[in-house]
């Protein structure tokens, strides 16, 4: 939308959402400080309780479908076991190998369940906000899986026999490394976590921006509008709930694709071959 047209709006009554609408000050007393020419928040925060909040829901989750461990498995237990299989062969056996698969389900499993209860977060009423709509959070956990996988590289092949791995195609000889090994290097090593994160956020951000913009603009229509204008409120709110069906839809293909991606990684990193 054009600057004019944003003035326009603005000067009617309705404020267009933005990135402002997730920058959320911390519960109880508000503490600012400013950085870089921004004021930043100290305190807890919104994101942060869901995130403990979805780190008990996945422990508790799994801890009580895996407890009784019964032959004909109740109901609890059969969507862990269906959800803990998914992940174990799909994301695990049929991308690491099944050679080296083993040691890292608990933590695909984990990091699977984890992004799908923050994510499906944002479609529940009253809490509506999901967590990886904030930068950080989607950058902190696409850290933790460029650790992972990098470890288990040079545990596997050496830290200078790691570097070369990612970084010398096989069968590539000649002054043409000169070109490929930084690009290699850049893309492989520099590169994979940003991509990882950014995926993950600006999915949930544009998701959520998007509804915002039609939930403020349905009631900003209905109580406001004038003549076809005013029709225009129930077509928004209309969209609004089948852009929240198709979002929930993409809240849970994003937890697949971080872990995908991530299983793609650590099988990079472990396989002989680059």
């Amino acid at each position: 939308m054009s600057a004019i047209g944003m003035t326009a709006i603005r000067a009617e009554g309705f404020t267009p959402p933005g990135p402002a609408d997730f920058n959320l000050p911390p519960i109880g007393p508000d503490k600012t400080f400013e950085f870089l020419g921004e004021t930043m928040y100290l305190g807890v925060t919104k994101p942060m309780i869901q995130l403990v909040v979805a780190a008990g829901v996945v422990f508790a989750f799994l801890y009580y479908a895996s407890r009784k461990r019964a032959m004909v498995p109740g109901k609890l237990q059969y969507v862990g076991e269906a959800g803990y299989g998914f992940v174990r062969n799909s994301l695990g056996r049929d991308i690491i190998g099944s050679r080296d698969f083993t040691p890292f389900i608990p933590y695909l499993v984990t990091l699977f369940f984890f992004l799908l209860v923050n994510n499906v977060m944002a479609a529940i009423p009253f809490i509506q906000f999901p967590t990886f709509g904030r930068a950080g959070t989607a950058y902190a956990l696409a850290l933790l899986s460029w650790v992972v996988y990098n470890a288990v590289g040079i545990k596997r092949h050496g830290f200078f026999g790691y570097f070369k791995h990612q970084t010398v195609p096989a069968g590539i000889k000649g002054p043409v490394l000169l070109l490929l090994v930084p690009l290699e290097f850049f893309s492989n090593i520099l590169v994979r976590p940003v991509t990882l994160a950014l995926r993950l956020f600006a999915n949930m951000f544009a998701g959520h921006l998007l509804l915002i913009l039609f939930a403020l603009g349905g009631e900003y229509l209905l109580l406001h509008g004038e003549g076809f204008t005013k029709l225009a409120g129930p077509v928004a709110f209309l969209m609004f709930g089948l852009i929240s069906l198709l979002e929930l839809l993409v809240q849970v293909l994003q937890a697949y694709v971080f872990v995908l991606l991530t299983s793609m990684y650590i099988s990079g990193a472990v396989a002989e071959e680059h």
